[in-house]
């Protein structure tokens, strides 16, 4: 592989450098570590919504075999501090009152010898409970919305008006043409293929916690603040993540209890939450009623977009879906935009980040209103994006570093074939199938933090990258190594990574999607201080041949030191002077350019759907996306995560929605059985393509995230597809076949 030049496109395509462990069951997830003498813990969830712990009967648990203990509310593990966001996900510290804020609350652990004696033990506790009817309805709580205040650091409620006019519905008012509809989901859940696990070992008062995070840094943290420790008695490993998608972020409560109940018991103790606590344990996306109006001229200029949302919060706190904010915020030049954003408060599990939170949902609102709009006008709905492209961010405006969505729109179109859709619905019918196009644009904002990286010339060949950053799937550590050969002009097979351990360099971890914009700059400037300790160890090391050469002599080129007439592979010179390895850590932030420029990854969809004319089942035929996303650093990892996105899409549109009982706030479909998710039958090939344009203004690597970007959009060119095909407009997901019937 050669060296590219910095913001150069790339070419790299390389296999998985972990994938080997993965495929053969070597891949130690946190499940999978033994710690002698582990005792093992089974949360107790709460079987009301609303009230209060009066009693609980642990008796007969106690007395079961295998059981060590057992802890509640009236016999508590000691924890700290309180609740937030980016700490522990919700408001309040597991255990440590006798509230009850939803259906499958954590309000005790059993630890037992095994965990199928914890759990036996577990289904001998009873509770009893003051009970208080629960609000679990976001229809029904929308009269007692409130205002959140700010979004995004602007008021929730934003007017970007036009000079002379007064109020967005003086603009809608004024248009030629208008469109309004109403658009709902339900609340969603992340249902990652590993289940959230945590393994705690206590040793000379130092903790070590096994945890599946997106953040070991974070977790430390609120572990270190929760249990009352110096955060140096902590420390966190997570080398493989099996999916995360924003609910391992937060520090739940099993690894708080864990923590704590082995400090008690002087053992570890590991918790792995079943399938059915991680749908309450673990946080959700909201559900979310949206209310989208557009005003254009009849040529199609957008004259006026107002995006009104109500979200699911919850009285345990947590995030909701900003809908409005991220999307109709920049997406689309307007003369006059208005934002409206509420949140229902009900007693439900807490929302947290979900994959592209607020874009996933707000683009389904606001892509199928355009083409909605692009119907009654007659017009084509590339050519009504592409009229209305944004060349610089709305009422900011700062002009955007990179942006190709118009190329996206052309590039796509073309390898789909839309130009032979017939725009008329039912305009395609194939045997018993009517057949429909359809298409959405992508958008998400480039984030990067501050990141630091080790660099290790070792003395068996080899170079070690590593970071304190994580990977659930998403390929970082591949991207370590091809970054590391990249920096160093070596084969990636000598690139050696690690990563999710909080002893390592420095890194907030991954979200955001911006892992891989905010690690890379960071490897690049540690292979440079680490080129910079070889060469002075080779000119300083009495031992070294190339002691006494005047440094400015001696270059680095592809493994090897090269000084006037003498060349030594770095391998030799660590062995020459008995040396096991020569490192530098470097680090790498946001400067003054993130104030100057608007940082954001677009793409666009396109699809084809067919809905059978008898039953209403709705099957995908094919997707095209196109992505640009700055330079893409392995193209066969990215491909990966474009594809996962748009399967994510996939399930919004046609499959998934939690199911809570507005009488009790129980969740009725927590399982995998009944709650869908796509699955291979579901999913269509999709043909995914790169710009590569780098954005060297955001970052000296040129990329930008592309983990949630991929999903954005997918529902609403699904449903769009779906009117085309039908003539049937579903506003409400998932767009199931009993809402197509006739």
């Amino acid at each position: 592989m050669q060296n590219a030049a910095p913001g150069a496109a790339r070419t790299v395509s390389v296999s998985r450098v972990d994938g080997r462990l993965k495929v053969t069951g070597g891949a130690r997830y946190a499940a999978d570590h033994l710690a002698e003498r582990a005792a093992h813990g089974y949360l107790l969830l709460s079987t009301v919504a609303r009230g209060t712990i009066r009693s609980m009967d642990v008796a007969a648990a106690e007395r079961a075999p295998g059981v060590l203990a057992v802890y509640t509310p009236f016999r508590k593990l000691e924890l700290q501090g309180g609740g937030n966001p980016f700490s522990v996900g919700h408001s309040w510290l597991p255990l440590q009152d006798a509230e009850v804020r939803y259906h499958g609350q954590a309000i005790g652990l059993v630890v037992a010898e095994s965990f199928e004696q914890a759990r036996d033990a577990a289904a001998l506790v009873s509770a009893d409970y003051d009970v208080r009817p629960p609000a679990a309805s976001l229809p029904d709580g929308i009269a007692q919305a409130t205002d959140p205040g700010r979004v995004n650091g602007e008021p929730s409620v934003l007017d970007l008006l036009a000079e002379g006019v007064g109020t967005i519905d003086e603009a809608l008012a004024a248009s030629e043409v208008t469109v309004s509809g109403t658009y709902t989901q339900p609340l969603k859940h992340h249902s990652a293929m590993e289940p959230h696990a945590t393994v705690a070992v206590w040793q000379d008062d130092q903790l070590t916690l096994h945890n599946g995070t997106q953040s070991a840094s974070l977790t430390l943290g609120t572990i270190a603040a929760a249990l009352g420790v110096e955060p140096a008695r902590v420390r966190v490993i997570s080398p493989h993540v099996g999916g995360g998608f924003g609910n391992k972020i937060a520090t739940w409560a099993h690894p708080l209890l864990a923590a704590a109940a082995a400090r008690t018991l002087g053992r570890p103790v590991k918790i792995v939450l079943t399938r059915e606590q991680t749908f309450t344990i673990t946080g959700n996306r909201s559900a979310v009623q949206q209310t989208v109006t557009l005003g254009a001229r009849r040529d199609g200029t957008l004259v006026a977009v107002k995006h009104q949302a109500y979200s699911s919060q919850s009285t345990s706190g947590g995030t909701f879906e900003a809908s409005p904010h991220t999307t109709s915020r920049y997406l689309y030049r307007s003369e006059n935009i208005h934002l409206d954003q509420k949140i229902v408060t009900l007693d439900i599990p807490p929302p947290t980040w979900m994959r592209a939170p607020g874009q996933e949902s707000g683009s389904f609102a606001l892509e199928t209103a355009l083409d909605e709009l692009a119907v009654k006008l007659r017009m084509d709905p590339v050519a009504l994006r592409l009229r209305n492209n944004a060349t610089v961010y709305p009422g900011r405006n700062v002009p955007w570093s990179s942006k190709h969505l118009d190329e996206c729109y052309r590039v796509g179109a073309q390898r789909f074939g839309w130009d032979r859709r017939d725009p008329a619905p039912r305009s395609v019918v194939r045997g018993e199938w009517l057949v429909g196009m359809g298409m959405a644009t992508a958008v998400y904002p480039a984030e990067r933090f501050p990141a630091s990286v080790k660099v290790r010339f070792q003395a068996d060949g080899d170079v070690a990258v590593s970071s304190a950053t994580a990977d659930l799937g998403t390929g970082m550590w591949t991207v370590l190594a091809v970054l590391g050969s990249e920096a160093l002009g070596l084969p990636v097979a000598r690139i050696r990574t690690d990563l999710g351990d909080s002893t390592l360099a420095t890194n907030i971890g991954a979200f955001g999607s911006g892992a891989t914009a905010s690690t890379g700059p960071a490897v690049a400037v540690a292979a440079e201080a680490a080129r910079t300790e070889l060469i002075t160890l080779a000119v300083t090391h009495e031992r070294s041949p190339l002691h006494g050469v005047p440094a400015a002599d001696v270059r680095y080129d592809r493994g090897d030191l090269v000084a006037p007439e003498r060349r030594i592979g770095f391998a030799a010179l660590l062995q020459a002077v008995g040396v096991t390895g020569v490192e530098a850590t470097g680090s790498a932030a946001p400067g003054p350019e993130h104030g100057q420029h608007a940082f954001t990854s677009f793409g666009a969809h396109f699809c084809e759907v067919r809905v059978n004319r008898w039953t209403g089942e709705p099957r995908l035929t094919r997707i095209t996306t196109v992505i640009d996303g700055g330079a893409i650093v392995n193209a066969k990892t990215a491909r990966s995560q474009i594809s996962g996105g748009v399967i994510f899409g996939i399930g919004q549109a046609l499959l998934e929605g939690a199911q809570v009982e507005p009488a009790t706030g129980r969740i009725a479909n927590a399982n995998l059985a009944e709650y869908l998710l796509p699955v291979n039958a579901d999913v269509p090939p999709i043909d995914v393509h790169f710009l590569d344009h780098p954005d060297t203004l955001f970052n000296p690597l040129g990329a930008r995230g592309i983990g949630e970007v991929g999903t954005v959009g997918v529902a609403a060119a699904i449903g769009n597809a779906i009117h085309h095909a039908t003539g049937r407009r579903i506003r409400d997901l998932p767009i199931t076949l009993d809402k197509l019937l006739d």
